[in-house]
């Protein structure tokens, strides 16, 4: 069992991104994240309809954070602090060495390998630094882009757990060991 804290939480860094906290400054870019037209297609949630929607969304990362529920990233090219997309892990099994990878790009950031940078890190991270055995996705059947970065990374798709799920959603592993 995994007894890992949040509390001083790991800022990771990749060729082109810095990967660190969200702030209360960050409400307008979690804004247009949240309501992202593009972006909702391939995530099961409601569209964010305000930037206080948003900024109650980062109190809520914050509190997840501070309880060692979730570690949620933004991403900021480096040299420019604006929140470009985000990665966490979250949903952690109840001896904390299975979590759950999410990410998001904004589509003017999308094409560059940004995501491919900071799924590289999040991986090694959680495998290193958390000592995660697993690291499962629920992915969109039609996120053809997401598929190919999880397959990339050696993630293999578990057709049982994806059939559990509903007709949309695929489900994506990746074990420690390979």
């Amino acid at each position: 069992m995994n007894n890992f804290s949040f509390n001083s939480f790991p800022v990771l860094e990749t060729e082109a991104l810095l990967l660190r906290r969200l702030t209360p400054n960050d409400d307008k870019q979690i804004f247009l994240i949240r309501s992202n037209l593009i972006m909702a297609e391939h995530l099961d949630r409601p569209l964010c309809q305000s930037i206080e929607e948003a900024a109650q969304f980062i109190n809520k990362i914050t509190n997840g954070i501070e309880n060692n529920k979730w570690l949620y990233w933004g991403l900021t090219l480096k040299g420019d602090n604006t929140v470009i997309g985000t990665i966490c892990l979250w949903q952690f099994n109840e001896d904390k060495t299975t979590a759950e990878i999410g990410y998001e790009l904004l589509p003017d950031f999308q094409g560059h390998g940004y995501m491919q940078e900071v799924v590289n890190a999040i991986i090694n991270f959680g495998f290193t630094k958390l000592n995660l055995n697993n690291i499962y996705a629920e992915v969109a059947t039609y996120n053809i882009k997401s598929i190919k970065i999880l397959e990339k990374f050696g993630f293999k798709l578990n057709e049982f757990a994806a059939k559990e799920k509903s007709p949309n959603t695929l489900i994506y592993e990746l074990d420690k060991s390979i």
